[in-house]
């Protein structure tokens, strides 16, 4: 179930007006370095929860967005467009801008971890950078190598109720009992248009090299996976041209799956932590 105290009082909400998109979210007490948290695919802000309530939020400032079209964040005006790779990295670079993210760290799981590599060119002030959950595209016939399991309801306007399901078991680890009920409410109000979009990118060759961001990055890159991940192949991650990553390997959080930060929200919080202080 939800911790029905969020948000609590320790938070402050966000409603952002960029250009035609309001952008909602929400931001701790804490007053150290920015942190900024980006979202899955047909999630939204309330994925970070424990980030933002607990310890970590209060020593960071932490903020977590809703990406356009997603949680609270208003559908935006070009969908074919503005949901894709691209168009999520110009809703995060205008958010560090308007919010005054300078020396931050910035933070993409799963969608949000590709948005997040896709926006690093337009984040000058970035001090460096994490993804998990996201095995980083390349082009060419391995262009998708690293899931294991990339399930098409990801890029379905309107799945069923079994569908969405079946698509929630595999973000977390195999087995996991407390799902909580706001990641099926999360999907289902969703803008549908959002998956279809981006599967159209997809299908189209549209999205960016990936890989060839991840190798030419001059700032600190954390990965981090999940040891029970159902989604992400951790033997892809770890093959990965990465001459910025962060201790010099991917990161593995054992008896965690694609949603590591909900899962282990203690063991997560103690490498963000420790890249946050460190870079």
């Amino acid at each position: 179930m939800v911790d029905q105290s969020f948000p609590g009082p320790n938070l402050r909400p966000l409603s952002l007006q960029i250009e035609a998109k309001t952008i909602a979210g929400f931001e701790s007490a804490g007053t150290g370095r920015p942190i900024l948290l980006i979202h899955g695919n047909s999630s939204s802000s309330h994925i970070w929860q424990k980030q933002l309530q607990g310890p970590l939020g209060a020593k960071y400032r932490v903020i977590a967005i809703d990406l356009p079209g997603h949680g609270a964040s208003s559908p935006p005006p070009h969908p074919e467009t503005d949901y894709s790779g691209t168009g999520y990295a110009a809703a995060i670079a205008a958010v560090a801008r308007v919010l005054d993210l300078r020396s931050a760290v910035v933070v993409g799981w799963s969608l949000g971890g590709h948005a997040v590599l896709n926006a690093a060119s337009l984040l000058p002030m970035a001090a460096g950078l994490m993804i998990f959950g996201t095995p980083p595209v390349g082009h060419g016939p391995e262009a998708f190598a690293g899931f294991k399991n990339l399930s098409p309801t990801a890029f379905t306007a309107a799945p069923t109720e079994a569908q969405i399901e079946a698509w929630v078991h595999t973000a977390f680890a195999p087995g996991y009992a407390s799902i909580p009920a706001f990641v099926v409410d999360d999907f289902r109000r969703t803008d549908g248009n959002a998956r279809a979009c981006l599967g159209a990118v997809a299908q189209a060759g549209g999205l960016a090299d990936e890989v060839e961001i991840v190798r030419n990055l001059k700032i600190p890159l954390a990965i981090a996976q999940g040891g029970d991940e159902q989604i992400v192949d951790l033997g892809y991650l770890q093959r990965l041209p990465a001459p910025t990553l962060w201790r010099s390997k991917v990161q593995v959080v054992d008896g965690a799956g694609h949603s590591t930060q909900w899962e282990k929200p203690e063991a997560f919080d103690a490498l963000l932590d420790a890249f946050a202080s460190g870079v």
